[in-house]
């Protein structure tokens, strides 16, 4: 649930000995950081953190609030005098050389252990950057074990060959990786051509393991595009992680040939495989598809339910209620009946009070006249 806490930004200097300094990062911890003690929280890295931190920590903070997307780790590293030299390639190899490969060191080396060692993470990491940054980025799909797992390009200014390995590297990934890539009509010309130019070979990759989202902004320039994308593209990395909405609803969980409850198991499955969060089951999601179930009349999804309600909400009348549904509709009133007069004793939950439960099992002595 949402809370009145405000998420914190921490201003730290990290000291680099593949850089030879010190580096300024702005860190913005999760609002319940050091409420929750045992939860911890992906990464997103962002460059050119001096003018990128502030919208992004923003719109990371609000979509969290609703739950769209989980808690993160928000760290931004300040790039404001040294971008070009953070961002440097070989000019006959293409690759980072140089200051660009201390600092592609600097990032893998020693940020993310220190990270790592001073915050509760996750190992699920998504990194973003804009133009010169976000080719830069890129190259960490270049190794065996990329990283990251998430990629936001923001208008790149793509490298050449880039496009190439790229493709090469998405094409044969076996771990899941999110590749998020934008543009604008009005974009600075030679960057928007390239772009479009390697939209449509990312588009022709055939691999369930890359998640590939793209968006080209009406009347948006190089810098405005920004503001739009950094929603688009956390919204869509973390699209399984959002709550169940009225259209997968509609589309989804009332449609015969679906069973609701796999589709809420599979669901929390996949956050906890795709982004190492262990998370309790929203109220809300396990309403939903109960109201799916009484809508479609699979009845016999409602025992299951019921047990996976007592695991998520112990203690709550959720998981009596389900099951006192299960009996009246598979034709055993008694045992519903017990079953609402069990909801005395337990924590209301929703819409379900002390006075709800007992009238239902009130309802059903008089109806069966026990």
């Amino acid at each position: 649930m949402p809370t009145l806490l405000s998420a914190q930004t921490i201003y730290k200097s990290i000291k680099s000995s593949k850089l030879g300094e010190d580096r300024e990062l702005k860190i913005q911890l999760p609002r319940n950081y050091e409420k929750n003690k045992e939860k911890a929280y992906p990464i997103l890295i962002v460059l050119d953190g001096d003018y990128l931190f502030e919208p992004v920590a923003g719109n990371v903070d609000y979509y969290s609030y609703w739950e769209d997307i989980p808690e993160m780790i928000v760290v931004g590293i300040n790039q404001q005098n040294t971008r070009n030299s953070d961002a440097f390639y070989n000019d006959k190899t293409f690759l980072p050389a140089e200051t660009g490969a201390d600092f592609f060191e600097f990032i893998g080396m020693e940020l993310m252990p220190f990270l790592d060692n001073n915050y509760r993470t996750v190992p699920f990491r998504v990194v973003m950057g804009h133009d010169f940054t976000a080719n830069f980025i890129n190259y960490y799909l270049l190794k065996e074990n990329p990283l990251f797992q998430g990629y936001i390009n923001l208008s790149p200014d793509l490298a050449p060959e880039m496009q190439e390995r790229i493709v090469t590297s998405l094409s044969k990934t076996e771990t899941p990786i999110w590749y998020y890539l934008t543009t604008s009509s009005d974009d600075i010309s030679n960057l928007k051509d390239k772009i479009l130019s390697f939209d449509a070979k990312l588009k022709n990759i055939d691999n369930k393991k890359l998640h590939y989202n793209f968006d080209n902004f009406e009347n948006a320039s190089h810098y405005t595009l920004v503001g739009s994308a950094i929603p688009k593209a956390i919204e869509q990395i973390f699209e399984v992680y959002r709550p169940i909405s009225v259209s997968d609803y509609n589309s989804v969980l009332l449609q015969t040939s679906v069973s609701s409850y796999d589709y809420l198991v599979e669901k929390y499955e996949n956050i906890q495989t795709l982004y190492a969060i262990n998370k309790t089951i929203r109220l809300n999601d396990m309403m939903a598809v109960y109201k799916a179930m009484e809508k479609t009349q699979k009845w016999e999804e409602l025992e299951k339910l019921a047990k996976l309600a007592e695991k998520n909400y112990p203690g709550t009348m959720l998981a009596s209620f389900f099951e006192a549904r299960y009996d009246e509709e598979t034709g055993n009133p008694k045992r519903a009946m017990r079953n609402y007069q069990k909801g005395y004793g337990q924590q209301p939950i929703s819409f379900l009070t002390v006075d709800y439960m007992l009238d239902k099992a009130e309802q059903i002595k008089k109806d069966f006249g026990y």
